[in-house]
């Protein structure tokens, strides 16, 4: 009887056992924070890649390539003045009618150009010239060039050169006349021409003997 009772209190010493060990093992397997976690927690195996640190859209982008030299582009030269020993221009000339200089029958006035500019230039060739009256319609066809050979003649400042206008005297001539009111004077390959007041009486424009001629520059005033 007494062999009974210590088998079955064994038993029940045993059950109890056993329903602490698993009440324990049931708290140990819990979801809660703390050692228990840091303990369970993973390692990191050999030869993972170590984690990315910051934004990778955070990077410095690369530098686009530059689209042409840096260097600054040249300042414009100034407009150069024109060259000494170049043609001179009507602005730069002052026309003149010089005294008559008759001769067999024939008058003669030298039209005198002078520099009036800072600069030497040149003329070179015959004048273009044509007789016009107040309203600045032309009188007798453009004047003949006689025969001659052009040279360049330089002029400083304030120096000239003239060219002869010749033609028969009406009188003497017969030609039908007219009275200009000017001298258009244009100079050697330019197009603008100077007024030249004409003061020297009537002058041939038609009919008998009535050609006007030129002559090529010289040096000097001419008279």
């Amino acid at each position: 009887m007494a062999n009974m009772y210590r088998s079955a209190h064994r038993a029940a010493l045993l059950a109890s056992a056993a329903a602490v060990l698993s009440l324990l093992t049931a708290c140990g397997s819990g979801g809660g924070s703390g050692e228990g976690d840091a303990a369970t927690a993973p390692s990191t195996l050999p030869g993972t890649a170590a984690p990315a640190t910051g934004d990778v859209t955070s990077a410095t982008p690369s530098v686009p390539p530059s689209a042409g030299p840096t260097t600054s582009p040249p300042s414009p030269s100034p407009t150069p003045s024109p060259a000494a020993g170049g043609r001179c221009h009507t602005s730069e000339l002052e026309a003149v009618l010089g005294r008559n200089d008759p001769g067999a029958g024939q008058e003669n006035f030298p039209v005198i150009l002078t520099n009036t500019s800072r600069r030497t230039c040149t003329i070179h060739g015959y004048p273009g010239a044509a007789f016009v009256d107040a309203a600045g319609r032309q009188l007798g066809p453009d004047p003949k060039r006689s025969p001659g050979t052009p040279t360049t003649v330089r002029l400083a400042p304030g120096h000239s050169a003239w060219s002869g206008i010749t033609f028969s005297n009406p009188e003497i001539s017969g030609a039908r006349t007219a009275n200009p009111d000017a001298l258009l004077v244009t100079p050697p390959d330019e197009r603008d021409p100077l007024k030249v007041s004409w003061s020297a009486g009537e002058v041939p424009v038609s009919g008998n003997e009535s050609s006007v001629f030129l002559t090529v520059f010289a040096k000097g005033p001419g008279a």
